[in-house]
């Protein structure tokens, strides 16, 4: 802001020096147009697309090493529930993970923003909505919707009017924006402790035998490292993450291939969706609770979300469908097969089925993929926080920009909370199925919020007829509630966790 401007003219836009609470919409801007700078050229877009993977799929990438033992934790009784268990993997990556999020969701973002304050802003531009005081008279100039009149009759004009007319309504609206919110942030303390437990527990599989607790003290070191390392940005050594995670989707890929044909070929029927209702059929109250390890596999789609804005949404997309998509389906098929053969290894099912003379080569790749996918949470929850900061849904804390040319931040107060409770969860549980339960409980509620807010953005935004909103709202809901009730199952093994820290964020922010 110039001296000559008038503060007055400029809305939310607070004149300080460091500017650490511009609205959304004005950074959206800057990375809006940072997109448009990117897409001059195909040969760009895919090296974005290279790029995105170490930022945006880290955690999606690294579920293989935990999903099939959080939903086995008491062991495969038959490989007709293994099976099964593949076909609901397989088609929640494929409806959820490319359907919804990569192909949907990621072009709802708000001039380039993601994540669930971004859908909430992009919806108070085009209703009146607001219950928080950010408004902005730049907004019109810089959605990338158009704006448009509705038609007195139209759906779009009705849900506008329904909206706009109930004050309740409008903070039932807010109250779930602020859930979703703070159940990220449960995302960002439970994924790095999850992540980073499983990769370091690769080494007390099969090769060597230590104790758990070594195992623990390792993966809370690696955890200390990680969060002190935050202050110094990732500009030094983010080129590292995307070789580091395509090195590790082309492994698990290349592993699950060399499984499926050396133990059984005939795992690929999971790829039928027959297996899927014989799972449904066949599971009672104990299949039904396996849903909560299974959903895992679709852990940091959110995160994905979040981290949008780094990239243009072509080269997210390009990234999933021709790499993070197909070597996630034959990690899972392999690993699927060698379990099989090998039932009773079901804990630790990734670091078993590796070949012995690539193991170490490996784990070393693991541990790394797990520190990078860590890595993309807490950038995630930084992000979110910023946008809460800008809707005026957080208290001031210090934001630092640790890079002058990418969309890189820190927040010192919020790094060192997440610390603290990410360790805390560590050292306290000591092992994967409760923290698995606790992330799964964080993720499916966070997506049931994306969903009723892609659901007006589809209404009010897109203009979609009635028809495709309908479509959308039965095929995500069926299956995000299909999970969500599986998770309630899971409240007192560990699911409590992400409940209590979002009732104490959700407290801080809705004050």
């Amino acid at each position: 802001m110039t001296e000559n401007e008038d503060p007055e003219k400029k809305g939310g836009v607070w004149a300080l020096d460091q500017q650490l609470d511009q609205p959304m919409d004005e950074e959206a801007k800057k990375f809006s147009n940072m997109s448009e700078d990117k897409k001059c050229s195909s040969i760009t877009v895919l090296q974005l697309a290279f790029q995105s993977l170490g930022v945006v799929y880290g955690d999606l990438g690294t579920s293989p090493l935990y999903v099939f033992y959080n939903t086995f934790p008491y062991g495969i009784d038959e490989p007709d529930d293994l099976l099964g268990a593949l076909s609901v993997v397989i088609y929640s990556l494929t409806l959820i993970a490319l359907l919804k999020y990569v192909l949907i969701v990621c072009r709802a973002n708000d001039n380039g923003q993601g994540g669930t304050f971004a859908l909430y802003s992009l919806l108070c531009r085009h209703a009146k909505i607001k219950t928080v005081p950010n408004q902005d008279q730049s907004d019109e100039e810089l959605t990338t919707y158009s704006r448009s009149t509705f038609g007195e009759q139209s759906f779009a004009a009705s849900t506008k009017r329904w909206l706009e007319g109930h004050a309740l309504i409008q903070n039932v609206l807010l109250i779930l924006v602020l859930i979703g919110s703070c159940m990220v942030i449960g995302d960002g303390i439970l994924t790095p402790a999850i992540s980073v437990l499983s990769a370091v527990g690769g080494i007390n599989c099969c090769r060597y035998h230590i104790s758990n607790d070594i195992v623990v003290v390792v993966a809370v070191v690696i955890l200390v490292i990680l969060f002190i390392m935050q202050q110094f940005g990732t500009q030094k050594f983010g080129w590292l993450f995307a070789p580091i995670v395509l090195l590790w989707f082309l492994l698990i890929g290349g592993i699950g291939i060399f499984n499926i044909w050396k133990y059984d070929t005939s795992i690929l029927r999971a790829f039928s969706p027959v297996y899927v209702i014989a799972f449904f059929r066949k599971g009672g109250i104990d299949g039904w609770a396996s849903l909560g390890g299974i959903m895992l596999c679709i852990n940091g789609t959110e995160t994905l979300f979040a981290d949008v804005s780094h990239f243009p949404v072509l080269s997210v997309q390009i990234a999933f469908t021709l790499v993070a998509f197909p070597c996630l389906l034959l990690a899972y098929s392999g690993q699927a097969a060698y379990l099989m053969k090998y039932p009773h290894h079901v804990f630790g099912a990734f670091y078993y089925s590796i070949p012995e003379s690539i193991y170490w080569p490996v784990f070393s790749v693991a541990t790394a993929a797990a520190i990078v996918a860590s890595q993309a949470t807490i950038t995630a929850t930084f992000s979110l926080i910023q946008q809460a900061l800008a809707l005026g849904c957080f208290p001031r804390v210090k934001v630092v920009y640790t890079s002058r040319s990418h969309h890189q931040i820190y927040i010192p107060d919020i790094n060192w909370i997440l610390m603290i409770l990410c360790i805390s969860v560590t050292a306290g549980f000591k092992n994967q199925s409760q923290i698995g339960n606790a992330a799964g409980t964080a993720v499916v509620i966070v997506m049931l919020v994306t969903t009723f807010l892609m659901i007006l953005v589809m209404i009010l935004v897109w203009r979609c007829h009635w028809t495709l909103v309908l479509i959308f709202a039965c095929l995500t809901l069926v299956v995000e509630g299909t999970y969500f009730s599986a998770v309630l199952l899971k409240v007192n093994q560990g699911g409590w966790v992400p409940l209590v820290i979002a009732v104490a964020f959700f407290i801080v922010m809705y004050g």
